[in-house]
């Protein structure tokens, strides 16, 4: 049985983190079906939960705990999360947002831990980050693609760790960092019980999102396929002209292959495959 406190960690939550990929919110964000009004929700509620565990690794920075793992300049991420609010509520922002009755408990459960416990802020520590570094790249590119983001980073800053140059050295690093920390063995398990309350308090959130979405009306899509990265005209296309002419259809492959995917059973099976290399990829980079 593994003693070190990142292998305890990893094997711990094992369950919880398959459960927490297996919610509605996170396939169907994987799979592009994000609303734009539901993502700045979500936004709001990591600034939230990210606010109060900085506040309180900040609080607690020489506990013997928390020194090793104190990263702020390479993982804080309420500076970035202001930076993305900005984005998309404007310079009121502040006011604009609440914090929701589920980020509201796992807020206090934060605070909480930074007063009485702040060993315990490993757990939620590991969990964010960890995830933020890996899975999280994913969820980056899919929000780009999904809400038609500027390529420049704009809306997604959360994810973009400019300070960590190599993130799967990094995430050894900090592993290497979790296994040095003199701990009793009781007290690592009380870490990974932790672990998975936070992941128990990050899927509440997600389901109450899911509830939110819900009564969010779809958005409308743009009409007709989309041209070579959302630039130009399609009868610009070289291969368009002659066979439009004949059939009325494009014959350029890039928009025969785009037709092809836009089938409901194609993108059903695409959606599906997308998913699960998704999943696997998160949970191998873990």
């Amino acid at each position: 049985r593994p003693t070190d406190l990142s292998e305890l960690l990893k094997e711990g939550t094992k369950e919880s983190h398959e459960k927490a990929e297996n919610t509605k919110f996170v396939k169907d964000f994987l799979k592009g079906r994000i609303k734009r009004e539901l993502f700045k929700l979500a936004t709001a509620a990591l600034f939230y939960t990210y606010s109060a565990l900085e506040e309180e690794l900040d609080r607690n920075k020489e506990h013997p705990a928390i020194a090793p793992l104190y990263f702020p300049q390479e993982l804080h991420r309420a500076e970035a999360l202001k930076k993305d609010l900005l984005y998309f509520y404007g310079d009121n922002w502040e006011e604009a947002i609440q914090c929701s009755d589920a980020t509201k408990a796992y807020v206090e459960q934060i605070h909480h831990l930074g007063l009485h416990q702040p060993e315990l802020l490993v757990a939620h520590a590991y969990t964010r980050y960890m995830g933020d570094l890996s899975g999280g790249q994913i969820l980056k590119k899919v929000a780009q693609r999904a809400l038609h983001l500027p390529s420049d980073g704009q809306g997604v800053q959360f994810y973009m760790f400019d300070n960590v140059t190599n993130a799967q050295q990094f995430k050894q690093l900090y592993r290497a960092r979790l296994n040095t920390l003199d701990l009793e063995s009781e007290a690592k398990e009380s870490i990974v019980e932790e672990a998975n309350r936070a992941f128990r308090f990050n899927m509440e959130v997600f389901d109450e999102l899911d509830k939110i979405g819900a009564t969010i009306p779809d958005e409308p899509q743009g009409a007709g396929l989309p041209l070579h990265e959302g630039k130009g005209d399609i009868r610009k296309c070289p291969y368009y002209a002659a066979k439009e002419a004949a059939t009325g259809a494009s014959g350029c492959p890039f928009h025969t292959a785009l037709a092809l995917a836009s089938r409901p059973e194609v993108k059903a099976i695409l959606a599906a495959f997308a998913v699960a290399i998704a999943a696997t990829v998160a949970w191998y980079l873990m």
